[in-house]
Protein backbone atom coordinates (compact mmCIF):
# COMPACT_ATOMS: atom_id res chain seq x y z
CA UNK A 1 0.00 0.00 0.00
CA UNK A 2 1.15 3.29 -0.70
CA UNK A 3 0.13 7.01 -0.65
CA UNK A 4 0.66 9.88 -3.10
CA UNK A 5 -0.59 13.22 -3.14
CA UNK A 6 -2.04 14.62 -6.28
CA UNK A 7 -2.09 18.65 -7.56
CA UNK A 8 -4.02 18.94 -10.75
CA UNK A 9 -4.31 22.57 -12.53
CA UNK A 10 -6.10 23.36 -15.22
CA UNK A 11 -9.63 24.12 -16.08
CA UNK A 12 -10.61 21.64 -13.02
CA UNK A 13 -13.12 23.47 -10.74
CA UNK A 14 -16.98 23.34 -12.26
CA UNK A 15 -16.50 20.48 -14.77
CA UNK A 16 -17.36 17.57 -12.19
CA UNK A 17 -13.42 16.50 -11.39
CA UNK A 18 -14.54 15.81 -8.09
CA UNK A 19 -17.28 13.45 -8.73
CA UNK A 20 -15.51 12.06 -11.71
CA UNK A 21 -12.47 11.77 -9.38
CA UNK A 22 -13.96 9.70 -6.89
CA UNK A 23 -15.88 7.54 -9.12
CA UNK A 24 -12.68 6.65 -10.51
CA UNK A 25 -10.65 5.83 -7.52
CA UNK A 26 -13.83 3.69 -6.00
CA UNK A 27 -13.88 1.89 -9.55
CA UNK A 28 -9.98 0.90 -8.70
CA UNK A 29 -10.79 0.29 -5.08
CA UNK A 30 -8.73 3.20 -3.99
CA UNK A 31 -9.35 5.13 -0.85
CA UNK A 32 -8.53 8.96 0.08
CA UNK A 33 -10.02 12.11 -1.00
CA UNK A 34 -10.43 15.19 -3.52
CA UNK A 35 -10.97 18.82 -3.01
CA UNK A 36 -11.15 21.74 -4.71
CA UNK A 37 -8.83 24.45 -3.83
CA UNK A 38 -8.98 27.97 -3.56
CA UNK A 39 -6.60 28.91 -6.30
CA UNK A 40 -8.69 26.80 -8.64
CA UNK A 41 -6.70 23.55 -8.77
CA UNK A 42 -7.78 20.33 -7.09
CA UNK A 43 -6.36 17.83 -4.69
CA UNK A 44 -6.44 14.45 -4.01
CA UNK A 45 -4.45 11.88 -1.96
CA UNK A 46 -5.05 8.30 -2.29
CA UNK A 47 -3.84 5.12 -1.05
CA UNK A 48 -3.80 1.61 -2.46
CA UNK A 49 -1.77 -0.73 -4.42
CA UNK A 50 0.95 1.17 -6.72
CA UNK A 51 -0.03 -0.20 -10.17
CA UNK A 52 -3.71 1.10 -9.17
CA UNK A 53 -2.27 4.09 -7.57
CA UNK A 54 -0.37 4.93 -10.89
CA UNK A 55 -3.21 4.15 -12.95
CA UNK A 56 -5.31 6.88 -11.12
CA UNK A 57 -2.44 9.46 -11.12
CA UNK A 58 -2.56 8.59 -15.21
CA UNK A 59 -6.24 9.55 -15.73
CA UNK A 60 -6.02 12.80 -13.73
CA UNK A 61 -4.23 13.91 -16.48
CA UNK A 62 -7.03 13.51 -18.55
CA UNK A 63 -9.92 13.93 -15.80
CA UNK A 64 -13.51 14.10 -17.14
CA UNK A 65 -14.84 15.40 -20.78
CA UNK A 66 -14.87 19.08 -19.74
CA UNK A 67 -11.94 18.87 -17.68
CA UNK A 68 -8.50 20.83 -19.47
CA UNK A 69 -5.56 19.49 -17.65
CA UNK A 70 -2.48 21.39 -17.76
CA UNK A 71 -0.07 20.09 -14.85
CA UNK A 72 -0.48 17.09 -12.48
CA UNK A 73 1.83 16.80 -9.59
CA UNK A 74 2.35 13.97 -7.04
CA UNK A 75 4.47 13.28 -4.22
CA UNK A 76 4.83 9.79 -2.48
CA UNK A 77 3.72 10.60 1.37
CA UNK A 78 2.94 8.61 4.31
CA UNK A 79 0.64 6.33 4.79
CA UNK A 80 -3.07 7.55 6.38
CA UNK A 81 -5.05 4.36 6.21
CA UNK A 82 -8.20 5.90 4.80
CA UNK A 83 -11.51 3.33 4.66
CA UNK A 84 -13.04 5.65 1.57
CA UNK A 85 -12.74 8.07 -1.11
CA UNK A 86 -14.33 11.30 -0.19
CA UNK A 87 -15.31 14.63 -1.54
CA UNK A 88 -14.34 17.22 0.97
CA UNK A 89 -14.76 20.82 1.00
CA UNK A 90 -12.14 23.18 0.27
CA UNK A 91 -10.03 24.64 3.17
Amino acid sequence: MINFSILIKGKVQGVFFRASAQQEANRLGLTGYVRNQADGSVYAEVEGQEEIVEEFIHWCFTGPPNARVTDVYSEKGLLKNFKTFDIRHSD
